[in-house]
């Protein structure tokens, strides 16, 4: 059974995941030769850009204007490297939820399995990020020539392609893998259901909990400096946004940091909502256990079923930063924090 295919296509192609049926030594050499030029495209564009800062950008404005596009690409930039990082992480991630007791076992569980996997492969498929066709950079040599500007820009314009897989499927992947989770835990929610017809499923019942759990944290240990970068440069990036929207005085401007600030809060949500999502689920199990006929069960399997509820009390909690919790209440934080921005800069205006 596949888990987020569509997800792991875009990360293939973006240099971070060989393809599986890729054994061979010589397709390991070729892939990992893609994977550098990859990194070495994305690495060169934030290196030039991080250069015209340092060494052209002489005035407020300018460094507002350069710093809000460099931002976004730095964090692509450590998008990918942790993703190479973490290959064998994800790798073990995906092979818990493809193995007992994950595994779904019967018709329903499959139908469970493909209700969460179509809805984030659907997702993946309407999410966009912006995609920064042209930016400005530095180059240490005359480019005035027709050749090497269209070689610098065909470098640009295929950064900004990268950039955006990457994006995509850095954050489709966290998003599936935390959907993934609310999965098991429906799943976990139906096998309970048939402990009452059932009764020796109850340790598979226990062990898939406990799994769940070892998943959702490793989930969180794996990709907190992902979601912490993703959080703090987003907050940084609308900061520079609205400083942009604040001074600009031309209508395509304004709506040009419109739009852009738009996507940033888009792609924070939906790091919330999924991480809320998560939160909400595990609860639910309680509920689900009291919705039986437990009263009939003997002594033993009441006793571990009151452990399975004390455990769903403690929500799964996934953070950045070790201290800041990845839900609704955060977003509805950066959302202030952004107002203020902005009521700042109009009083300086």
């Amino acid at each position: 059974m596949r888990v987020l295919q569509f997800t792991f296509k875009l990360l293939t192609i973006a240099g971070c995941w060989r393809p599986e049926s890729w054994t061979s030594l010589h397709k390991r050499i070729l892939y990992n030769v893609y994977s550098s030029i990859m990194i070495l495209i994305m690495y060169a564009l934030i290196l030039s850009q991080l250069m015209d800062i340092i060494l052209i950008v002489d005035n407020t404005d300018d460094f507002s204007d350069n710093i809000f596009i460099f931002v976004p690409a730095a964090c692509t930039c450590i998008k990918m490297t942790l993703l190479l990082i973490n290959r064998k992480s994800i790798n073990l991630l995906i092979h818990t939820l493809t193995k007992e007791p994950c595994k779904p076992r019967e018709s329903a569980e499959i139908k469970i399995f493909h209700k969460f996997d179509d809805s984030i492969e659907n997702n993946t498929r309407r999410y966009t990020c912006l995609a920064l066709i042209t930016c400005v950079s530095w180059f240490p040599f005359d480019y005035s020539s027709t050749a090497l500007f269209v070689l610098l820009f065909f470098h640009q314009f295929l950064s900004a392609v990268v950039g955006s897989l990457l994006n995509l499927a850095c954050d489709t992947l966290i998003w599936g893998l935390l959907t993934h989770v609310c999965c098991q835990l429906e799943i976990l929610a139906y096998r309970l259901k048939k402990i009452i017809f059932y009764t020796d499923i109850l340790r598979d019942c226990i062990l898939q909990h406990y799994c769940i759990f070892k998943l959702a944290i490793l989930i969180n240990v794996k990709f907190r400096l992902i979601m912490t970068i993703q959080f703090t440069m987003s907050l940084l990036d609308i900061c520079f946004a609205l400083y942009q929207i604040n001074i600009t005085t031309t209508k395509a401007k304004y709506l040009e940091m419109i739009m852009y600030m738009s996507i940033m809060l888009i792609q924070i949500f939906f790091y919330c909502w999924y991480a809320n999502e998560v939160k909400l689920k595990g609860p639910e199990l309680i509920d689900d256990i009291f919705q039986m006929e437990w009263l009939t069960l003997d002594e033993n399997i009441k006793k571990s079923l009151i452990i399975i509820m004390k455990r769903a009390l403690l929500p799964i909690q996934i953070t950045s930063a070790y201290i800041i919790p990845m839900n609704l209440e955060s977003f509805m934080d950066l959302l202030k924090v952004s107002y203020s921005t902005y009521n700042l800069l109009q009083q300086t205006k």
